[in-house]
């Protein structure tokens, strides 16, 4: 048949074309598959005409012609509405595994739309007259042969993207003439809403387009007639000779229209002209608060948070506890109808009761948001809901019951608290938007009197806090079935900058015994919501947070979860985004649910408060009052009192009227990356701890530059101790300067770095509050604390830090807790007393017969089964002597000859293994040392020397020079340093009483038996500190 034959045959006045929809539909079909040359259904699998049947359960009925990831395609008689076709095939979409494309056809007309997921819709109209034409019989044909072809190039997401930056343009035009941000954000909302309303049908004849382009009007008679649009969409009615929808909500309870000039005109018309209907709703909260909120529209072109990303939480706390709910319903309902012998008895009416009972559950069923933004988890929350509701309909129809013509789901499904308040207005829109959108997509009808439904149950409130007669008090959530959410990122220290010191201190105060206080602002809406699971008023929890809640104070809160409840489902480390900037978070699901617990997607028997599952479960761990004392946090200046290594110099040369050196208050200053890549010769002006302004002025110069740089900064600071005592560190940490009085040396260790390495500083050399102090001057702890036995227990009690996801070493998670090897313990080292052997190592001093004989036993392998009972004791809490008489039944450790050996090994391995780093990163044929100044008054140089480049050195080696650093030595270790970190091991491992241990020890058994070690001194009276002894050289 030719196009002409076929048009003859089908159209007005041809013999077919009075067939009705029943009798043609089927022959149009076939006949139009031989025109185009493409196959006919039935030819391939998945490929298949309705055939008016329909299978119970089964996805390919419904439709006239499906072809499985093609298309689906209503036929109708000629004349027939063919908007009301595609609202069938919308309605079907889901049992269709939603086909790309969406073909209707009247015979006369055959119109294409895509439905490619993030992609607006696009239709493509070809009419009977058209197949004689060669390109439009090759785009008919493509239905078939390449429906990707159709996909259209703009995405959702690029058109949100563009109308945001258009309203943003519009809004900070409108600021700029002394508009508040408040007014400006709340009447492009509604102008927003607007466009949306229009493109989706709900207002008439593009009513608002018309207006907004009517260039008969002024700018100022268009604002009139804005506010008068507004107020026909309040209360319903006639705006001119249209009849606008009652749309209530409360978003046009308000209506104050800005002064507009024929710019904003210009630009309100580019932002109208987008696609509206096509708005990404799961993004369009977070582009938009950016764009209307001058306070983050510097974020406005930032990345931001992958909707896929928030699914992981909605999926295991709101989607598959409700899935399993209706696959039981469903399976009773499919039992119930088999006993049915026809429609409307008793056995069809009770499966009848079972499905309603089920939609009535998810009408009920309420999720909240106690930190929503603007309204991304909210608007992914009832989607979910709805796709759910959807598939109940779609699978009980298919089993043979009536689809629910009402939807039980909505925006009152949805509950959300917000701080702020435009948020919060935009958190309404997104959910009133969303559920719009999602009706239109399934082809449900919009609701009217009123289109929106009043969104009040999305509170601007505080979430924590809230004042009761006058008393601040904990703030009440509503009780819901779940609680998702994205709440804030704020530091411990940033808290104070953000909230102010009084609001701090009383969250602090007001949860205080249930969160740390140094626990960062996120922790507070993981203990709330595990007080609403133990209260009976919540089900199941899933939040974000930032990864550091898997160490230090933060962990205390999923301890708490962990005591009451269970996390069943978590992520321990992802990208995220947050205010526009990529961090690493933690997502926790937690409370009442049957699934088997995933972590990182792979199941598991458990998952520990540190968002682990194999192993030992450190949490238990204990801070041990033997490693008291021992690790400091270090000084943080909060000022510029850097000066460089040339006017250090220069300064230390200098007289004072006090007659003594600068040298008591300039000093050399490190940071990490000093230990971490190379040393930048950086010094400090330090006064100390106590100093007087009076006393500080005496050395003139210093002081001057803290006077002229620092001062003006302090005065600047909110805190009291810092702008008045401004000549001082903000933190000058007198512990540590104390304990570092009687040692020249300390071990320094980077608070954040990519590998846990460990550096000796002098200690002339001030330390930043970037790395971490370590009080001893022995190689033996040094060696201890390299070992593989610390790195490994410190990287799971550790926190991690930043977009690098760096491990975070802290004095009271890391080391503290760390079981040292008995009589080397910070408590046996207190005294600080080093003995220097043969080869330069040093040991602590004292270590004589008898030494050690009172100290905790180690436990070897062959104690593993006692190591358990240990571990199980203190989880039970059990009474410390139990504990003690495991640690007892253990072979003792040693003592005298054999404990100094062990010293000995361990010192002479860490020695070695310095000397071979500071080789390596310090090459003699490329570096020299030069002594460094000595300073006025004075007959040698308190400071150590500097390493320098030798002269003549050549660009080449320069440049290889300055890659000699330790993140680069681990980063690739060689040979010589993996084995002199086995050396050290094997050492370590020997003071244990570890007489198995090879370098192919698991990890966990590893961190097993120093979890034992951990739990049994933790057990057991302290150890008395040792004497001190006079340094002595062997």
């Amino acid at each position: 048949m030719t196009p002409a034959e076929f048009i003859a045959k089908w159209g007005p006045g041809g013999p077919a074309y009075s067939l009705n929809e029943e009798q043609g539909a089927q022959s149009h079909f076939i006949e139009l598959c031989d025109l185009l040359g493409v196959p006919r259904p039935g030819s391939e699998p998945g490929y298949l005409f309705e055939q008016g049947s329909r299978l119970a359960g089964q996805s390919t009925g419904y439709a006239d012609v499906f072809k499985r990831g093609a298309f689906a395609w209503e036929n109708k008689a000629p004349g027939k509405n063919l908007d009301a076709a595609l609202k069938q095939l919308l309605g079907y979409s889901l049992a269709l595994e939603n086909p790309p494309l969406l073909v209707v056809c009247d015979r006369l007309n055959i119109r294409i739309h895509t439905q490619f997921n993030g992609h607006p819709s696009e239709r493509h109209d070809i009419a009977l007259a058209d197949l004689e034409q060669h390109n439009k019989r090759e785009l008919l044909k493509r239905v078939w042969t390449d429906p990707e072809s159709f996909r259209p190039r703009q995405t959702n997401r690029d058109i949100t993207e563009e109308a945001a930056k258009s309203f943003a343009t519009l809004a900070e035009r409108l600021r700029q003439r002394g508009n508040t941000p408040d007014a400006v954000a709340h009447f492009l909302t509604q102008c927003l809403f607007c466009c949306f309303a229009e493109d989706v049908g709900l207002l008439p004849g593009k009513l608002f387009d018309r207006l907004i382009n009517n260039r008969n009007l002024t700018a100022e008679r268009l604002g009139q007639n804005l506010g008068h649009l507004f107020g026909a969409m309040k209360d319903g009615g006639l705006f001119g000779v249209d009849d606008v929808p009652w749309f209530n909500g409360g978003l046009f309870q308000t209506i104050a229209v800005p002064l507009l000039d024929i710019l904003d005109v210009t630009e309100l018309r580019n932002a109208a002209d987008k696609d509206w209907s096509a708005i990404d709703v799961s993004i369009f909260g977070t582009l938009f608060e950016r764009g209307l909120d001058p306070a983050k529209r510097s974020q406005l072109g930032a990345h931001y948070t992958d909707p896929a990303t928030i699914e992981r939480l909605i999926d295991p706390v709101i989607r598959r506890p409700l899935l399993a709910e209706w696959a039981g319903a469903k399976a009773q309902i499919a039992a119930r109808l088999q006993k049915s012998k026809k429609r409307d008895d008793k056995a069809w009416r009770d499966a009848l009761a079972l499905q309603v009972g089920y939609l009535q559950r998810l009408a009920a069923y309420r999720v909240l948001d106690p930190a929503c933004g603007s309204g991304n988890f909210l608007y992914l929350a009832l989607k979910c809901l709805k796709d759910v509701e959807h598939l109940v309909n779609t699978e009980a129809e298919a089993l043979g019951l009536d689809r629910q013509v009402e939807l039980a789901t909505g925006p009152a499904n949805v509950l959300g608290i917000e701080l702020n308040e435009y948020a919060a207005e935009l958190a309404r829109v997104t959910v009133w938007i969303g559920e719009l959108q999602w009706r239109l997509d399934h082809g449900y009808p919009f609701k009217t009197n009123p289109v929106l439904e009043p969104l009040d149950h999305i509170q601007h409130r505080d979430a924590l806090l809230s004042e009761v007669d006058g008393k601040t008090v904990e703030a009440d959530w509503p009780e819901a079935d779940a609680v998702v959410g994205n709440p804030p990122f704020l530091g411990d220290k940033k808290m104070r900058a953000e909230l102010g010191d009084a609001v701090t201190d009383t969250l602090r105060k007001t949860y205080e015994g249930r969160v740390p206080g140094g626990a960062d602002l996120v922790c507070y809406w993981f203990e709330k919501a595990r007080a609403q699971i133990a209260a009976g008023q919540l089900l199941r929890a899933g939040l974000v947070s930032t990864n550091s809640i898997r160490g230090g104070a933060n962990r205390k809160v999923l301890d708490a979860i962990c005591a009451s409840t269970r996390i069943f489902e978590a992520w321990s480390d992802e990208p995220w985004v947050n205010e526009g900037a990529a961090v690493r978070v933690s997502l926790v699901a937690f409370g009442g649910s049957e699934q088997q617990p995933v972590l990182d997607n792979a199941c598991v028997a458990a998952i520990h408060a540190d968002l682990t599952a194999q192993g030992a479960n450190v949490t238990q761990a204990k801070r041990l009052s033997e490693n008291r004392s021992g690790c400091f946090y270090t000084t943080v200046k909060a000022g510029s009192f850097d000066i460089s290594g040339v006017d250090a110099r220069k300064w230390l040369a200098l007289p004072n009227p006090n007659r003594r050196p600068n040298s008591d208050v300039v000093k050399p200053w490190m940071n990490a990356m000093d230990i971490t890549r190379r040393h930048g010769d950086k010094w400090v002006v330090d006064f100390g701890c106590d100093a007087d302004v009076e006393a500080a002025s005496l050395y003139e110069v210093p002081f001057t530059h803290v006077l002229t740089h620092v001062k003006p900064e302090r005065d600047k600071t909110r805190r009291d101790k810092y702008r008045n005592i401004w000549w001082l560190f903000a933190e000058p940490i007198p512990g540590l300067r104390r304990a570092l009085e009687s040692v020249d040396r300390y071990v320094a260790t980077p608070a954040v770095a990519k590998h846990r390495v460990f550096a000796w500083l002098s200690t002339t050399v001030v330390p930043d509050h970037a790395l971490m102090a370590i009080a001893r001057a022995d190689d033996t702890t040094f060696g201890i604390l390299h070992s593989r036995f610390h790195e490994l227990w410190s990287l799971r009690m550790c926190t991690w830090l930043g977009v690098g996801n760096d491990p975070r070493y802290t004095p009271t998670t890391c080391f503290e807790t760390f079981p040292f090897p008995a009589g080397l313990t910070p408590a046996d080292t207190a005294h600080q007393q080093t003995e220097t052997l043969p080869g330069g190592a040093r040991i602590p001093a004292g270590l004589a017969a008898g030494q050690g004989e009172s100290s905790e036993p180690n436990q070897p392998l062959t104690q593993a089964g006692r190591a358990q009972a240990a571990i199980k004791q203190e989880a039970n809490q059990a009474a410390a002597g139990a504990a003690l008489a495991v640690a007892a039944a253990a072979p003792a450790a040693p003592t005298g000859a054999a404990l100094r050996q062990h010293a000995v090994a361990i010192a002479e391995a860490a020695h070695r293994l310095d000397a071979l780093r500071q080789n390596w990163l310090n090459p003699p044929e490329w570096t020299q040392r030069v002594p460094e100044v000595v300073p006025l008054g004075m007959d040698h140089s308190p400071y150590p020397d500097r390493i320098v480049p030798r002269a003549g050195l050549s660009a080449a080696d320069a440049t290889a020079l300055q890659k000699r650093t330790l993140t680069n030595l681990y980063n690739q270790p060689p040979a010589w340093l993996t084995m002199a970190h086995e050396a050290l091991d094997a050492a370590v491992a020997a003071a244990y009483g570890w007489a198995d241990y090879t370098p192919a020890m698991p990890d966990d058994e590893i961190l097993r038996r120093l979890l034992a070690l951990n739990l049994a001194r933790a057990a057991a009276p302290a150890p008395a500190p040792a004497r001190a002894s006079r340094n002595t050289a062997a």
